[in-house]
């Protein structure tokens, strides 16, 4: 089986809050983190920023799918994100996946959702413009 997505290694953020890379069979690789004391905000929830790292780091995990794919180089440089806090992270495994709705010349458009047990239903959502290189 070849590997369609170079996302590793995870950047030293993504590592210390423990996500790894649940899925890359897909079109875009799937993110997860599982739930514990380095992520916990309020007792039994997940923090506001582990829910925004994960998104974050599945949002450029998708792009470098994309440029790794066209053969473009990987140099992305944040120009904002917004996140959506949809409802509370529980105590749970919680998922990511970005999704390219545009991909330019010089900067990308990238939505991303998570989720835990139902992917129908995020826990939160983040839309990404990235200048590219």
């Amino acid at each position: 089986m070849t590997d369609t997505h170079d996302i590793s290694p995870l950047p030293a953020y993504a590592c210390s809050l423990g996500i790894t890379v649940a899925d890359e069979a897909g079109e875009m690789p799937i993110l997860t983190v599982a739930f514990g004391p380095n992520i916990e905000g309020r007792p039994g929830y997940f923090h506001g920023g582990a829910t925004a790292g994960l998104l974050e780091n599945a949002g450029y995990a998708a792009l470098r799918t994309v440029l790794v794919q066209e053969g473009r180089d990987i140099v992305m440089k944040p120009i904002n994100i917004t996140v959506q806090y949809l409802s509370a992270g529980k105590p749970k495994q919680t998922y990511a996946e970005g999704r390219i709705t545009r991909l330019g010349r010089r900067n990308a458009n990238v939505t991303v959702e998570a989720w835990q047990d139902d992917r129908s239903r995020p826990i939160a959502s983040a839309v990404m413009n990235i200048l590219v290189g």
